[in-house]
């Protein structure tokens, strides 16, 4: 829910005020959807977001005044709405400045209707998915693969910053609830390989066992050590992967927090998880790139066929193929200090046998395509469908 508050200077005509605002207020939500709380700011930091429109000249005292209460609530940056009439751009100003001085976030909200509608849809969605994050519980199921060595997390970063929890899960805990575990067969309709086939209740146990997992230990998302359980019970986690992603639950592979972070970010934002992959191949000059997993959301796909998991030739992989059109690929670093978005475009889906399953070859600019061979946070990215950067740009 978006909340307008508002700080008049006494000097004005209130008739005449109210009269500017209701117009203008109107143009700026043409169909509603924000709650009107006038002058009363007693649950002001309590909403999505809130937005203070300064309705004009003469009203910074006003605004220093309510700065200490705001400040005790926690509230650190601060959206000044104005419309451009009686000062009220003069006054934002000011307060802006005032902000900056006591070291404080805040941005003026100005502009034509249309530039303020988006703004104010950008600004809601990235303290939504903010809301959704805080509190969130992250497993970390066995510790990162070891050849992870540039993706570790900080928790006490990710904590300050999203108010995410990283839970420590020892591997063995999910072999103890494989072993417990129920098993699906493979559905008949489906075309399989016969080795396939036969892996595929095993694949469904593992599933079952981490949604074990996840219900004991009230997890949001969490990431899997999954190359592990190809000799522990010899079979993959890219089904179950594939089904907890697609129920809108973000799950990464091979331990990679960074990655899951990444994902989480993306769902809480834009609602899908996204295809965690690598960059197999990289043309810099075009920009185009080849990126392949041996698992992808089922609910990102127009279709998929089931396949071994590549590298060991096992279990079940998910051979999936992906709408072409718009795509954003996107990555954060373990400390939250880095980032990486680029929007492209999704050329069209392939197959080989010497990678692994689901294979996309993206366009993307070249300076875009060079960032993976001068500065890539890991290797690991997480590609998703549509373009999507201003969000993710603007919640980091």
């Amino acid at each position: 829910m978006i909340a307008v508050y508002t700080i008049t200077s006494g000097l004005h005509d209130e008739q005449s005020v109210a009269k500017l605002s209701d117009a203008f207020l109107s143009e700026v939500f043409p169909e509603g959807g924000f709650e009107f709380k006038g002058s009363n700011f007693a649950d002001f930091g309590t909403h999505s977001l809130d937005l203070i429109y300064v309705r004009t000249g003469g009203a910074e005292g006003i605004f220093k005044q309510l700065l200490p209460e705001m400040l005790a609530r926690g509230i650190e940056r601060y959206y000044l709405l104005t419309s451009g009439k009686s000062n009220s751009l003069a006054a934002s100003l000011e307060i802006l400045s005032y902000l900056r001085q006591q070291g404080l976030e805040g941005e003026v909200l100005h502009g034509s209707a249309d530039y303020l509608q988006h703004r104010i849809e950008v600004l809601g969605k990235v303290a939504e998915a903010r809301k959704k994050l805080q509190g969130t519980r992250i497993g970390v199921i066995g510790q990162p693969s070891d050849w992870l060595i540039a993706s570790q997390a900080d928790p006490m970063a990710l904590m300050d910053k999203l108010g995410v929890k990283l839970v420590e899960i020892p591997m063995e805990e999910l072999l103890n609830e494989i072993a417990k575990a129920p098993k699906d067969n493979a559905p008949a309709e489906e075309e399989m390989a016969p080795n396939v086939r036969a892996s595929y209740p095993g694949a469904t146990q593992i599933y079952h066992a981490l949604e074990v997992l996840v219900k004991k230990y009230e997890l949001g998302a969490f990431t899997l050590r999954c190359f592990d359980l190809l000799t522990s019970v010899g079979n993959t986690g890219c089904l179950a992967l594939a089904s907890f992603n697609a129920d809108g639950l973000p799950a990464s592979c091979e331990g990679d927090v960074p990655a899951l972070l990444s994902m989480m970010i993306a769902q809480a934002l834009t609602g899908q998880t996204g295809f965690q992959a690598n960059p197999s191949r990289i043309d810099v000059q075009s920009g185009e790139m080849l990126f392949a997993h041996c698992t992808v959301p089922f609910n990102m796909v127009t279709d998929w066929q089931y396949d071994t998991h590549f590298e060991s030739g096992i279990g079940v992989g998910i051979h999936g193929n992906l709408p072409e059109g718009p795509v954003t690929v996107f990555k954060v670093s373990g400390k939250l200090d880095r980032h990486f978005a680029a929007e492209g475009e999704l050329l069209y889906n392939q197959y080989e046998d010497n990678l692994c399953r689901t294979q996309v070859v993206l366009k993307l600019q070249p300076e875009d395509a060079r960032y993976f061979l001068t500065n890539s946070i890991g290797n690991h990215h997480i590609i998703l469908t549509g373009h999507c950067k201003e969000l993710l740009e603007e919640l980091l």
